[in-house]
């Protein structure tokens, strides 16, 4: 959701993710105030984890989780305590190793590697940029994600009832939803009440700001421990081992290096932790061969990957139990950290 985007505007038309508008509109810092389809399962997964009393206290907070980007060490925090956006944002973050500090000041903490920099400016490619836009933030949850039922996806309420299950063994700890884009899903994880924490995170500024437009309207949404984070997938601000539930909706397609996106999903995740995506398959092996070669030349701008593809990438990074449910080129996956 924030990571990828068609080079040209021909590849943007073929492409589910990416509309035909663009927009210089600007969204200013917010004020804080104190239809189901058949799935076809090709396997199954059955995780039954025990929580540590340890693991238990430190997900009531979930503050013990953020780390620095750039050496991965714990962070102060002079502030309030507590995972809810009013507590992050009344607080300040500073890493105990390199002192580099990071800012809450936009209604989400930025743990990215380029917060806070002056002078450098990171130049991101078009299909990352594009996510960030205010028009393309606006529109995801006003017609851009309903155009993926046409793919096969069975709609968010069916999608979210289909990762809890996966999620089961994760009841009543600490989730990350990555590449979260305007908060869809980590506004249903939160309010479900099955974790202790959630954090919504995305690289898009925009898309952070949007998720929080729509939290703002829901008081009982504010209230819960729901952080908002902007921070890259391929370098996530948690402790190694210290995350017990991974979402990433819509979003492997997007990364640049999907390889290294699971690779630290997989760092992050403790024993028996559970990772769960959704994204939109090259092809499957129903797909007719005429059709092959199409799907083959849209996945240059994107990381589609095939069934075997995405299993084989889960296993080479450690993870284990792979489980998938497929319908139309629509793919629900879920592996466990061993």
């Amino acid at each position: 959701m924030a990571t990828t985007a068609p080079s040209s505007l021909h590849q943007t038309f073929l492409s589910p993710k990416h509309p035909r508008l663009y927009h210089n509109s600007h969204l200013s810092p917010p004020r804080l105030r104190f239809h189901s389809l058949p799935i076809r399962a090709t396997s199954a997964i059955t995780l039954q984890p025990e929580k540590s009393s340890n693991t238990q206290k430190s997900q009531s907070s979930g503050i013990e989780f953020l780390s620095c980007p750039v050496c991965y060490e714990p962070l102060k925090r002079k502030g309030p305590t507590g995972l809810n956006l009013e507590a992050i944002y009344r607080s300040g973050f500073k890493c105990k190793k390199c002192d580099k500090s990071y800012s809450s000041k936009d209604i989400y903490l930025d743990l990215t590697v380029t917060a806070g920099l002056k002078q450098y400016v990171e130049v991101n490619p078009a299909r990352t940029e594009l996510f960030r836009s205010p028009l393309v933030s606006f529109l995801y949850e006003r017609g851009w994600r309903q155009n993926f039922s046409t793919s096969g996806f069975p709609g968010p309420d069916e999608e979210f009832k289909m990762a809890q299950d996966y999620f089961k063994s994760a009841e009543g700890g600490f989730l990350v939803d990555v590449s979260c884009g305007s908060g869809l899903f980590s506004r249903k994880f939160a309010k479900s009440g099955s974790y202790s924490g959630v954090v919504a995170l995305d690289f898009s500024e925009n898309m952070l700001r949007q998720c929080y437009d729509f939290l703002k309207r829901d008081a009982a949404l504010l209230a819960t421990n729901l952080a908002l984070v902007r921070a890259d997938v391929s370098r996530l601000p948690f402790a190694s081992g210290s995350v017990d539930a991974v979402h990433a909706g819509a979003a492997l397609h997007c990364w640049p290096s999907p390889s290294n996106a699971v690779a630290e999903i997989t760092r992050v995740l403790r024993s028996s932790g559970v990772f769960v995506g959704t994204t939109f398959l090259r092809y499957t092996s129903s797909t007719p061969w005429y059709i092959r070669p199409f799907r083959e030349r849209t996945a240059q701008s994107y990381s589609y990957l095939t069934e075997e593809e995405i299993r084989d990438l889960c296993t080479s990074c450690g993870l284990t139990n792979y489980s998938s449910k497929v319908q139309q080129s629509f793919i629900m996956f879920s592996a466990q950290k061993p």
